[in-house]
């Protein structure tokens, strides 16, 4: 199973950049099959990229770190 702070210091790593654009994510969840839950805010949240941003950077950037994630999911 996934170290939640593992995910959660790697989302730290991450967050300067959506900040720079209005945005942040948080952390919510990950499962047993290594499913990553993240809540996108801010700009990001109403952001029609947001999808883009989520699995072409925060997916890309969390697999290529933490082997073991499969997927990540704004919830």
């Amino acid at each position: 199973m996934l170290d939640k702070e593992k995910i959660v210091k790697e989302l730290e790593n991450i967050r300067p950049s959506l900040q720079a654009d209005g945005g942040d994510i948080e952390f919510v969840d990950v499962s047993e099959d290594g499913v990553v839950k993240v809540r996108l805010t801010g700009a990001c949240a109403g952001c029609p990229m947001s999808q883009m941003t989520l699995k072409a950077g925060v997916e890309r950037m969390l697999k290529k770190n933490l082997p073991g994630v499969k997927t990540v999911e704004a919830v």
